[in-house]
């Protein structure tokens, strides 16, 4: 049995703090639990069942209208079949319907993506296993439409062949869109033993953007993907579990919210998408703490059973090593596979390695020290640990903190040992550090040149390496490598100031290979495009970690007055995000197509993309075909204000010409 502390460190490991939380009315108390629906335990999987009870109007409008275009284009799909001496009336085929849906639209790539498609109409009911055994599976399966279970199921008319094929595309995309999470819903629901090596990959991936569990190590997450449940309720009030109950499962939300109630308290917070709860019960081994009731209906959860969820911690503590000094964690390192390597009698054998979890800044540095091998053959290995720390070390570890403690390492001397074994630690320390410093300083020499701290250290450090070169001959391999680098940054530092570089937003045409690669600092400038209500626009220059407030000034001093605008993120389809004033480099966030505009308050809801845009010109052009392109721009940015444009489009839809 795991003492209380192990269990205390385990549920600080498995499980931070809900964190930010809704506070909820104390006058909100649980519900009556005589009259709301209870969670049968361990209720079996059926990967088969409906996630909803009654299927949505726009999913039951998308099975209408794929069952419509299949009777219309390819009406031998869904008919009598038989199997075993048995028939089923008017079914499909899994891998008929995935090859109709592939040559349906260009937007599905691949028949996983077809399979996930389809199994939204499954999860809702509107399409069905004939069995009710099945989840949608590109296989020779039987599956059945809902408006194909009543005997009398009539064909669709003349009238609605052209509704179909006029919302078929967009029927498409809406499924296109969905598919990618019942797929994943549909994965979960497989018993964990039924999971293929894909699925597992595809739960893995992911777990890695769930808030809840962001914190944990890659191998506990490769572990959870093999045991979690998907598990779904459909009403809200539902009692998920009552305070006092003996913990069976931890639970992490993928959709909707819950409240959780405490007796005489009532509702002290709500959890909302990616939060966990009911794990401390498991750790602790004791009765639920509070009571967890659904606030809203169709909540979905990622579960953990009791028994792998124990099983995983007993993992965690057998592959973690600890460091201690004075009776806290100064080092935590976790035991992971490293693939395979070749041995003497050239057999394969499966490596090990730690990674580190957690520690102080000292001790994380001397262990990266520790692991670096000199060995030529396994510079490999060494190169990967050395970008490890080089590329996070800014994270835990400043150079103000860093140069200091290499430096301290370069000149350390063992205390033990015989005279011989003293002189062998001190060559290898110091070779070691040498080498992480040349990769420090080929990874960061531009930032480096910058910072006083760093060239003082560099020019210290360079002078060291040099006395004991005169004497310890090993070192005299890495001694130009050093000289070098620290002369070539030494000079690009000392040299007279130059222009910032101006970046241009656009494509590079050249060759990129001839170009030299150079980091983008923050007062580099960047020339680029705002936008404003009738899509003409501003050129305006700003360094690249310009400020929304900085952009919004360069803005006014073009435009003449910058009253009571803001800036605005609007993507090709048209969605828009007003942003903050404090937000920065805003001009890297923009997706392809996508514009800054800027534009008062007031009229932000009546911006319009380029899409609107075009489809106004369109009208114009539709209503006028003798103007040319040029001249119905300009009339299109003429009426481009708030009135004139929905007055326009309206008139134009009245008339037919353009279909909103």
């Amino acid at each position: 049995m795991p003492s209380k502390k192990y269990r205390q460190y385990m549920a600080g490991l498995l499980a931070p703090p809900y964190g930010v939380m809704e506070t909820g009315s104390n006058n909100d108390r649980l519900p009556d639990k005589e009259n709301t629906p209870l969670i049968e335990p361990h209720v079996p999987l059926r990967p088969a069942n409906t996630i909803t009870k009654v299927p949505s109007e726009k999913i039951l409008r998308a099975g209408k209208i794929l069952r419509n275009a299949i009777l219309s284009r390819a009406p031998h799909m869904i008919r009598d079949r038989k199997y075993h001496l048995k028939t089923y009336r008017q079914c499909c085929v899994g891998t008929e319907l995935v090859d109709w849906m592939l040559q349906q639209t260009p937007c599905v790539h691949s028949r996983t993506q077809a399979v996930g498609m389809w199994q939204v109409l499954v999860e809702d009911g509107v399409l069905n296993h004939v069995d009710q055994e099945h989840h949608f599976q590109d296989k020779y399966l039987f599956y059945r439409f809902l408006d194909d279970e009543h005997e009398d199921a009539p064909l669709p008319t003349e009238e609605e062949k052209k509704e179909c094929d006029e919302e078929l595309q967009d029927t498409l995309l809406l499924l296109s869109q969905m598919g990618p999470d019942a797929h994943m819903r549909m994965i979960l629901r497989k018993p964990p033993g039924q999971r293929t090596v894909d699925d597992l990959e595809i739960i893995y991936e992911e777990l890695l953007h769930i808030k809840a569990l962001s914190h944990l190590s890659t191998t506990v997450k490769r572990e959870l993907a093999g045991v979690l449940i998907f598990e779904s309720h459909a009403k809200g009030g539902t009692v998920l579990f009552n305070q006092g109950e003996e913990g069976t499962s931890w639970y992490i939300i993928l959709k909707g919210s819950v409240n959780v109630v405490i007796y005489g308290k009532g509702v002290v917070c709500t959890l909302h998408e990616g939060d966990d709860f009911g794990k401390l019960a498991l750790v602790n081994d004791a009765p639920r703490a509070a009571s967890i009731v659904l606030r809203e209906d169709n909540c979905h959860f990622l579960r953990v059973d009791k028994e792998d969820f124990n099983r995983i911690l007993r993992d965690v503590e057998a592959n973690t090593v600890r460091l201690k000094e004075h009776d806290q964690d100064v080092l935590v390192l976790e035991k992971v596979p490293a693939g395979n390597r070749a041995s003497n009698q050239g057999n394969s054998q499966p490596q090990q390695k730690y990674t580190v979890m957690s520690g102080t800044p000292e001790k994380i540095l001397e262990h990266f020290l520790e692991t670096i091998r000199l060995e030529p053959a396994l510079n490999e290995a060494t190169e990967s640990v050395l970008n490890d720390f080089v590329m996070m070390h800014c994270v835990f570890m400043p150079n103000t903190q860093l140069c200091p403690a290499l430096m301290a390492h370069y000149h350390a001397q063992p205390s033990q040992g015989t005279e011989q074994e003293k002189m062998d630690y001190a060559l290898n320390n110091k070779r070691r550090v040498i080498r992480l410093v040349l990769q420090w300083a080929a990874m960061y020499g531009d930032v480096l040149q910058e910072d006083d701290v760093a060239m003082a250290f560099l020019e210290e450090f360079y002078v060291s390496v040099s006395d004991d070169a005169r004497m310890i001959a090993a070192l005299k391999e890495q001694l130009p490598e050093l000289e070098k680098t620290v002369k070539q940054i030494s000079e690009d530092a000392k040299a007279p100031q130059k222009k910032h570089k101006v970046l241009l937003q656009q494509f590079n045409t050249g060759d990129e290979r001839s170009q030299k690669r150079q980091p983008i600092r923050g007062s580099d400038e960047v020339l680029f495009k705002v936008y404003c209500m009738d899509h003409t626009y501003t050129t305006i220059r700003v360094p690249v970690a310009a400020s929304v407030k900085e952009v919004l000034s360069a803005v006014a001093d073009k435009l003449g007055s910058g009253e009571g605008l803001i800036i605005v993120k609007m993507s090709s389809g048209g969605e828009k995000v007003v942003l903050k004033p404090n937000d920065v480099s805003v001009f890297t966030t923009l997706t392809i197509n996508g514009r800054l505009f800027a534009c008062p308050r007031e009229q932000f809801d009546s911006l319009v993309g380029v899409n609107g845009l075009l489809r106004v010109v369109s009208a114009i052009r539709k209503t006028c075909p003798e103007l040319n392109f040029a001249v119905t721009l300009n009339l299109c940015r003429t009426i481009l204000n708030a009135a004139d444009l929905y007055l326009f489009c309206g008139l134009l839809a009245k008339s037919q010409m353009l279909e909103l």
